[in-house]
């Protein structure tokens, strides 16, 4: 294959996840917020289930309160192996 071919081919079975960013205070970091509604097991209401990931921000550019899409990457460190993809929504203004 050519280098074109190889750099243009989309990364298969990766998981993506969509969050928003609740805080941006470490280097290089953030922390996602992502939000999923589930049934509830036995009572099949609707319930709203969380989980916080910390995702690889390289340059920094993400801010508090932006829409985001998160990657499966590789280990960065002990609790890093999520890497920021793009900006969905940018943060509004209060």
């Amino acid at each position: 294959m050519s280098e074109a071919q190889t750099a243009a081919a989309p990364v298969k079975n990766t998981r993506t996840l969509v969050g928003r960013i609740v805080s941006d205070k470490r280097a290089k970091t953030v922390t996602v917020l992502v939000e999923r509604r589930t049934a509830h097991e036995l009572y099949g209401k609707i319930v709203a289930k969380s989980r916080k990931y910390h995702a690889h921000d390289e340059k920094g550019e993400y801010k508090l309160g932006d829409l985001v899409e998160i990657a499966e990457g590789r280990p960065i460190s002990k609790t890093k192996s999520w890497v920021v993809t793009k900006l969905l929504e940018k943060a509004k203004l209060v």
